[in-house]
């Protein structure tokens, strides 16, 4: 077979990009948001912090060996990301895809980068030391490109996010085809593999190391949902669950280790991945898919600012309130402030500001373009709806 030049090959009737007026994939809008929920109750219900007044492993006993398997949420935001990313990138160009990158991931990110400065130098000083150099290098999102440590922990998964963008940026950039997209998936994995078991701190920033074939994975969940019966896509998908089993779910086990002092065995993680990937399958490749009830669009809106806001400042609510009400009480007011946070942020940050800065950004692009040399843009096809980050997480 030779290399495709033309864009994905896709079934009759159906387009890179949903029709206009047909709903998003509310299902998988729907998985992001019990993700998010999931790794909000590890964070609470199972990292060790003394909010509670004893520290977790004592305050929840029996609960916190269940608690721990939240974290394979930020897993599961991985599959996503790469189901979600390339559906959104597929048709456009490096410009448009960056443009619409950061104006969907940075005003949020900006607003909690304020929100835990505030807690910890005014509401609640001495909890930890932040300085204005450090602060600085947050509001990038690529402190740990220059060696600086998170202000807030859930913001390690970003860092992943953003090399995988950027992947898809290059991809972007030589063209991507659908064998080159199969191409990819199936060696970048592998290499990130081999980075990880070499110890090459370098090629494991570049590959993205363990996450890789959570990406990769999601990416071809997607093209299976055009090609169906293909039997290079399920094979491709088989050899990135199996990677994924083997080092994202041994690197997760060991993130666990050391917050909760739980250890879990390779058979659960193993398990744990091959749920992830399942989920996803299931909202995209079955009757799922055609769920379109509205409120799942909004639950998924909340995912991204819930992530990023849930950890240090509900932590903090817990220590307040778990003195004077029962603990499942506290559990549920402060899950619902984070919540109400959360659509805040969406309705007074995100919908006014994303789209202005995103169009601000395609516009300096297209400047610094011009300059170069480089002309005009190219007119992208119909494109996918905003895809929703971790961020991932």
């Amino acid at each position: 077979m030779t290399e495709s030049t033309t864009p994905l090959a896709l079934e009759p009737g159906r387009a890179a990009a949903p029709a206009a007026g047909r709903p998003r994939l509310a299902a998988l809008d729907g998985m992001r948001f019990v993700a998010a929920m999931a790794v909000l109750a590890y964070h609470y219900l199972a990292v060790n912090h003394s909010a509670w007044g004893p520290r977790t492993d004592e305050a929840f006993p029996n609960l916190q060996p269940v608690a721990v398997f939240g974290s394979f949420g930020v897993q599961l935001f991985f599959v996503v990301s790469g189901f979600v990313i390339l559906m959104s990138a597929w048709g456009r160009g490096v410009r448009s895809f960056a443009a619409s990158r950061v104006g969907r991931l940075f005003p949020a990110y900006w607003l909690s980068v304020a929100a835990v400065v505030l807690l910890l130098v005014v509401v609640a000083p001495g909890h930890k030391e932040v300085d204005i150099p450090e602060t600085a290098a947050n509001l990038t999102m690529v402190q740990r490109a220059f060696g600086v440590q998170d202000i807030e922990s859930v913001y390690w998964t970003l860092w992943a996010e953003l090399r995988f963008y950027l992947l898809i940026g290059v991809l972007l950039a030589f063209g991507m085809t659908r064998n080159r997209l199969v191409a990819f998936a199936a060696v970048w994995p592998v290499l990130a593999a081999v980075a990880v078991q070499s110890g090459s701190t370098l090629w494991i920033t570049v590959l993205v190391g363990t996450d890789a074939p959570l990406f990769a994975g999601g990416m071809m969940l997607y093209l299976l949902t055009k090609e169906r019966r293909s039997l290079v896509l399920w094979l491709v998908l088989t050899l990135n669950i199996a990677l994924a089993g083997v080092i994202s779910g041994h690197s997760q086990a060991l993130r666990i280790a050391h917050s909760t002092d739980v250890t879990i065995g390779a058979q659960a993680s193993w398990v744990a991945i091959l749920v992830c990937f399942a989920l996803v399958a299931l909202v995209s490749l079955t009757r799922l898919d055609r769920l379109s009830w509205k409120w799942l669009t909004l639950v998924g809106a909340l995912t991204y600012p819930l992530y990023l806001l849930h950890s240090s400042w509900g932590q903090w609510l817990i220590g307040k309130a778990s003195p004077h009400a029962p603990a499942a009480v506290t559990f549920a007011v402060v899950t619902v402030i984070m919540l109400a946070a959360a659509y805040l942020v969406h309705r007074f940050v995100e919908r006014p500001f994303g789209p202005r800065l995103k169009r601000a950004v395609a516009r300096d692009l297209e400047r610094a373009g011009r300059a170069l040399g480089h002309g005009p843009a190219r007119a992208t096809r119909a494109q996918a709806p905003e895809a929703e980050p971790v961020s991932s997480r």
